[in-house]
């Protein structure tokens, strides 16, 4: 018979893995983006923006959209739109709504990222099969999904 603690045993186990792997991962960038001048999050931002196509996004869809919750999305805001690379305009129908657009420099800026960034993402999973990949992609699903 299984004792009691050994589901805790191995939640616990579980998410001390989950941790240390995503520091692991996020270590690596942090270390490609600060050779670019940009946090992981203004990284995420500018990637929603570009996905945003021509419409743009609300700072609250931004906020929505984030991989990583930050409480201040108007300051990140702020820096991009200090470097050029985001601009923020009045929505035209509702003066309370403001949108953000990517510029071109900041589009630029995504497009001389995107080899480093698959390069970066192909050291650190090119070892784990595409079929565990992909195990690992619906079990880490899941448990968001138990989680929300």
């Amino acid at each position: 018979m299984m004792s009691r603690s050994k589901p805790r045993q191995l939640s616990a186990d579980a998410f001390l893995a989950i941790v240390r792997t995503a520091e692991a991962l996020q270590r690596g960038a942090v270390e490609l983006f600060r050779d670019y001048d940009l946090s992981p999050a203004q990284y995420n931002v500018l990637r929603i923006l570009r996905g945003a196509g021509s419409a743009g996004a609300t700072c609250s869809e931004v906020a929505g959209s984030l991989i990583q919750h930050d409480p201040d999305v108007t300051r990140l805001l702020d820096r991009l739109d200090t470097r050029g690379l985001i601009e923020r305009s009045r929505d035209a129908t509702d003066r309370r709504i403001v949108r953000t657009k990517i510029t071109k420099a900041g589009t630029a800026l995504l497009a001389e990222l995107d080899e480093p960034v698959a390069s970066l993402h192909a050291r650190q999973f090119g070892h784990v099969s595409d079929k565990r990949l992909g195990e690992l992609v619906a079990l880490l699903g899941e448990t968001r999904a138990g989680n929300s």
